[in-house]
């Protein structure tokens, strides 16, 4: 029963931070259902198997509250499909962690660039309504992202988020709430590749049960916390994320020494929360600057 509880947290957890940074529910709940030695296909196939609900339930709750671009989820959703299905049926085969760190590198890359831009160069009129993403981009992105998300146990946020981020003039809450709502076709080919190549018999439905619960709840709380955090704010947070999500993956891959872990993610979280601390400040002063400037006008008139 407890460990039902903690696996409810867990999904919970997960949830919201991928329902408010557009990434992390496969990687959170797949690195935890890990530590407790489950089998990475297995364990895979039950975080998918969970993100047929909560999926649905983040991208119903990000329509709502207007955060998708839905010609973007159009055109991700068929590669990402395919990418994942064969994903699926490839890792029920074959360890899927030889390309990740190779992947990080460039997520990495991408997550530098991400923070960067929206702390120095970012600008307030510049945010678009839709993505614009073209079908000749779509294409390599949704299959590339698909197929990782299955065999990695996560990789569908952590590809596509920064990726589309990338973009001068993307809003950060458009991505997010874009990418939290095609994920859940990516989640249901996933599955149904688990499902073909395992059998039902290899998933534990109260892990799964226990999964959806706690992302259920979330879902809408993510939602909802995305509309109101500031642009930038949404971006350095986004950015920073990508970093030490794969700053992790390369540490643990070339670095022997145990011991210099703490002291590579310590170093890593200070910039990171540096970086809020800074765009917090001056949110807050450009907030202040245009109230005084408000107020001094309607004085004069």
């Amino acid at each position: 029963m407890k460990k039902l509880i903690v696996f409810a947290f867990i999904g919970l957890f997960a949830q919201l931070i991928d329902g408010a940074l557009g990434m992390a529910y496969g990687v959170t709940s797949s690195s935890m259902l890990l530590a407790f030695g489950i089998a990475p296909a297995v364990a895979s196939a039950s975080v998918h198997l969970a993100e047929v609900v909560t999926t649905a339930a983040s991208g119903a709750s990000h329509i709502k509250f207007g955060n998708v671009d839905k010609q973007t989820v159009v055109r991700l959703v068929i590669p990402g499909s395919i990418g994942a299905f064969l994903g699926a049926t490839f890792l029920s085969n074959i360890p899927g962690d030889l390309a990740k760190p190779y992947i990080s590198i460039f997520l990495l890359a991408l997550g530098v660039y991400v923070l960067a831009r929206f702390l120095f160069m970012f600008k307030v009129g510049e945010q678009k309504n839709n993505i614009g993403l073209s079908r000749k981009k779509s294409i390599p992105l949704g299959l590339i992202a698909g197929f990782a998300d299955a065999t990695g146990g996560g990789g569908w946020g952590p590809i596509a988020t920064p990726v589309l981020l990338s973009q001068k003039g993307i809003s950060a809450r458009k991505v997010v709430g874009t990418v939290d709502t095609s994920e859940f076709a990516i989640a249901v080919s996933a599955t149904l590749g688990f499902l073909i190549s395992l059998g039902w018999e290899q998933v534990n439905w109260l892990w799964v049960g226990a999964l959806m619960i706690g992302g259920l709840i979330a879902a809408p709380i993510a939602a909802w916390l995305v509309q109101k955090i500031h642009a930038q704010l949404m971006g350095v947070l986004v950015g920073g994320f990508i970093i030490l999500v794969n700053s992790r993956t390369l540490v643990t891959t070339w670095i022997d020494q145990t011991n210099v872990y703490p002291f590579v993610y310590a170093s890593i979280a200070g910039i990171w929360i540096a970086s809020i601390v800074y765009i917090a400040i001056k949110i807050k002063n450009t907030n202040t600057n245009t109230n005084t400037n408000a107020n001094a006008s309607e004085v004069l008139n």
